[in-house]
């Protein structure tokens, strides 16, 4: 049998998965910094450099990037930070993600998939796939 977790534990968590939607690079850099996990997910999987990736916040990527996070953690769903970055086309994005080690053959689909299946030529290239 399982507690429940603690309110003010996941209000607290709340608050970091925001700051990672709204690409507060300083205030996630200074929770990290703190303690909280660099690697540190939500209910689906999503990690907070995905949240950052995802709404286009190359700055707050880099600094989680800096401090531990993993480039390549894909979500329950089997996505990549940089294949949710593609399909968004957050270009600042991505080249924070592979300045900081992501692989565009990892998850599913793969970031490289997912220029392939929006013609994203450029983005190909890029990643070195043909």
């Amino acid at each position: 049998m399982s507690e429940a977790p603690d309110p003010e534990v996941v209000e607290l968590a709340s608050r970091i998965f925001d700051l990672a939607r709204q690409g507060d690079a300083e205030a996630l850099a200074a929770y990290v910094d703190a303690g909280v996990p660099a690697n540190l997910t939500n209910d689906k999987g999503d990690s907070l450099v995905m949240l950052a990736a995802y709404h286009g916040h190359a700055g707050a990527v880099t600094v989680l990037l800096a401090r531990g996070a993993d480039a390549d953690r894909a979500n329950d769903r089997g996505q990549t930070p940089l294949a949710g970055a593609v399909f968004k086309g957050e270009d600042e994005v991505i080249r924070a993600l592979l300045a900081g080690g992501a692989d565009p053959e990892a998850g599913t689909p793969s970031a490289v998939d997912t220029a392939r299946m929006f013609g994203k030529t450029d983005l190909l290239k890029l990643f070195g796939a043909r």
